[in-house]
Protein backbone atom coordinates (compact mmCIF):
# COMPACT_ATOMS: atom_id res chain seq x y z
CA UNK A 1 0.00 0.00 0.00
CA UNK A 2 1.67 3.72 -1.16
CA UNK A 3 1.67 5.99 1.66
CA UNK A 4 -0.61 8.09 -0.90
CA UNK A 5 -3.19 5.66 -0.82
CA UNK A 6 -3.33 5.02 2.85
CA UNK A 7 -3.82 8.73 3.32
CA UNK A 8 -6.46 9.10 1.30
CA UNK A 9 -8.41 5.64 3.01
CA UNK A 10 -7.70 6.57 6.40
CA UNK A 11 -8.89 10.50 5.58
CA UNK A 12 -11.94 8.91 4.43
CA UNK A 13 -12.72 7.26 7.24
CA UNK A 14 -11.65 9.68 9.65
CA UNK A 15 -13.91 12.11 7.77
CA UNK A 16 -16.83 9.88 8.18
CA UNK A 17 -16.53 9.39 12.19
CA UNK A 18 -16.35 13.59 12.29
CA UNK A 19 -19.44 13.96 10.24
CA UNK A 20 -20.96 11.06 12.27
CA UNK A 21 -20.18 12.53 15.71
CA UNK A 22 -21.06 16.05 14.89
CA UNK A 23 -24.09 15.78 13.28
CA UNK A 24 -25.14 13.43 16.14
CA UNK A 25 -24.16 15.94 18.72
CA UNK A 26 -25.58 19.02 17.23
CA UNK A 27 -28.84 17.04 16.39
CA UNK A 28 -28.94 16.09 20.11
CA UNK A 29 -28.44 19.21 21.13
CA UNK A 30 -31.34 20.24 19.50
CA UNK A 31 -33.43 17.95 20.88
CA UNK A 32 -32.29 18.67 24.65
CA UNK A 33 -33.37 22.38 23.87
CA UNK A 34 -36.47 20.97 22.76
CA UNK A 35 -37.29 18.38 25.17
CA UNK A 36 -40.41 19.76 27.36
CA UNK A 37 -42.03 19.81 23.49
CA UNK A 38 -40.82 16.29 22.84
CA UNK A 39 -41.49 14.49 25.81
CA UNK A 40 -45.23 13.50 24.82
CA UNK A 41 -43.87 13.22 20.86
CA UNK A 42 -44.39 15.50 18.21
CA UNK A 43 -45.72 13.26 14.97
CA UNK A 44 -43.78 14.47 12.08
CA UNK A 45 -45.62 11.92 9.73
CA UNK A 46 -47.82 8.66 10.00
CA UNK A 47 -45.68 5.92 11.14
CA UNK A 48 -42.61 8.31 12.36
CA UNK A 49 -42.71 10.84 15.76
CA UNK A 50 -39.74 13.06 17.77
CA UNK A 51 -39.50 12.19 21.15
CA UNK A 52 -37.42 12.75 24.27
CA UNK A 53 -35.78 9.47 25.89
CA UNK A 54 -33.16 9.07 27.96
CA UNK A 55 -31.55 5.11 27.87
CA UNK A 56 -29.36 3.89 30.48
CA UNK A 57 -28.77 0.85 28.59
CA UNK A 58 -27.66 -0.89 25.39
CA UNK A 59 -29.91 -1.64 22.25
CA UNK A 60 -33.66 -1.73 23.33
CA UNK A 61 -32.78 -0.45 26.64
CA UNK A 62 -31.14 -3.84 27.78
CA UNK A 63 -28.74 -3.55 30.56
CA UNK A 64 -30.27 -0.49 31.79
CA UNK A 65 -28.96 0.42 35.29
CA UNK A 66 -25.76 -1.51 34.39
CA UNK A 67 -22.41 0.02 35.39
CA UNK A 68 -22.53 3.05 32.67
CA UNK A 69 -18.51 3.31 32.74
CA UNK A 70 -18.60 -0.36 31.11
CA UNK A 71 -20.48 0.36 28.46
CA UNK A 72 -17.74 3.32 27.58
CA UNK A 73 -15.10 1.16 28.27
CA UNK A 74 -16.63 -1.14 25.73
CA UNK A 75 -17.77 1.10 23.30
CA UNK A 76 -14.07 2.44 23.31
CA UNK A 77 -12.60 -0.59 22.63
CA UNK A 78 -14.91 -1.34 19.76
CA UNK A 79 -13.67 2.20 18.42
CA UNK A 80 -9.78 1.28 18.76
CA UNK A 81 -10.05 -2.20 16.90
CA UNK A 82 -11.99 -0.35 14.24
CA UNK A 83 -9.32 2.21 13.96
CA UNK A 84 -6.95 -0.37 13.58
CA UNK A 85 -9.46 -2.15 11.22
CA UNK A 86 -9.36 1.73 9.56
CA UNK A 87 -5.85 2.05 9.43
CA UNK A 88 -4.76 -1.14 7.41
CA UNK A 89 -7.32 -1.28 4.87
CA UNK A 90 -7.32 -0.13 1.25
CA UNK A 91 -11.09 -0.38 0.96
CA UNK A 92 -12.39 2.75 1.16
CA UNK A 93 -15.75 1.37 1.48
CA UNK A 94 -14.81 -0.22 4.65
CA UNK A 95 -12.91 2.65 5.75
CA UNK A 96 -16.00 4.49 6.09
CA UNK A 97 -18.11 1.87 7.51
CA UNK A 98 -15.61 1.91 9.85
CA UNK A 99 -15.35 5.70 10.16
CA UNK A 100 -19.61 5.37 10.50
CA UNK A 101 -19.51 3.28 13.18
CA UNK A 102 -16.66 5.04 15.16
CA UNK A 103 -18.32 8.25 15.00
CA UNK A 104 -21.73 6.54 15.96
CA UNK A 105 -20.10 4.62 19.18
CA UNK A 106 -18.12 8.07 20.49
CA UNK A 107 -21.58 10.25 20.42
CA UNK A 108 -23.30 7.52 22.32
CA UNK A 109 -20.15 7.75 24.57
CA UNK A 110 -20.09 11.12 24.86
CA UNK A 111 -23.70 11.18 26.25
CA UNK A 112 -23.21 8.66 28.30
CA UNK A 113 -20.45 10.53 30.29
CA UNK A 114 -22.14 13.95 30.22
CA UNK A 115 -25.79 12.81 31.18
CA UNK A 116 -25.33 9.17 32.06
CA UNK A 117 -27.51 7.87 29.23
CA UNK A 118 -27.48 8.03 25.62
CA UNK A 119 -30.49 10.68 24.15
CA UNK A 120 -32.90 9.14 21.63
CA UNK A 121 -35.24 10.80 19.79
CA UNK A 122 -36.58 9.07 16.54
CA UNK A 123 -39.51 7.20 16.89
CA UNK A 124 -40.61 4.77 14.27
CA UNK A 125 -43.66 2.99 14.32
CA UNK A 126 -46.61 0.75 12.41
CA UNK A 127 -49.84 1.17 14.38
CA UNK A 128 -49.65 0.55 17.84
CA UNK A 129 -46.17 -1.00 17.54
CA UNK A 130 -43.39 0.81 18.27
CA UNK A 131 -39.59 0.26 17.46
CA UNK A 132 -37.41 1.45 20.19
CA UNK A 133 -36.40 4.90 20.48
CA UNK A 134 -33.10 5.76 18.52
CA UNK A 135 -30.93 8.71 17.71
CA UNK A 136 -28.56 9.56 14.42
CA UNK A 137 -25.37 8.02 16.52
CA UNK A 138 -27.41 4.47 16.44
CA UNK A 139 -28.23 5.23 12.34
CA UNK A 140 -25.03 5.64 11.97
CA UNK A 141 -23.71 2.53 13.41
CA UNK A 142 -25.95 0.93 11.46
CA UNK A 143 -25.16 2.36 8.22
CA UNK A 144 -21.46 1.93 9.00
CA UNK A 145 -22.19 -2.14 10.07
CA UNK A 146 -23.93 -2.29 6.69
CA UNK A 147 -21.16 -1.04 5.02
CA UNK A 148 -18.33 -3.34 6.64
CA UNK A 149 -20.24 -6.31 5.65
CA UNK A 150 -20.87 -4.86 1.97
CA UNK A 151 -17.51 -4.18 1.70
CA UNK A 152 -16.14 -7.81 0.74
CA UNK A 153 -18.34 -8.30 -1.44
CA UNK A 154 -18.11 -5.12 -3.03
CA UNK A 155 -14.38 -5.23 -3.37
CA UNK A 156 -14.42 -8.63 -5.28
CA UNK A 157 -16.97 -7.53 -7.95
CA UNK A 158 -15.11 -4.15 -8.09
CA UNK A 159 -11.60 -5.65 -7.97
CA UNK A 160 -10.08 -3.53 -5.62
CA UNK A 161 -6.76 -4.96 -3.56
CA UNK A 162 -6.29 -5.08 -0.07
CA UNK A 163 -3.15 -4.88 2.74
Amino acid sequence: MTLKHFRRTTGIGLFAATVALAVDQFSKVLVVLSADKLSAGVPVFPGFNLVFLRNDGVSFGMFGGSAPWLLVALALSICCWLMVVMLRTRNQFEAVGCGLVIGGALGNVVDRLRHGAVTDFLDLYVGIWHWPAFNLADTFIFCGVAALLLAGPLEARLGQGRS
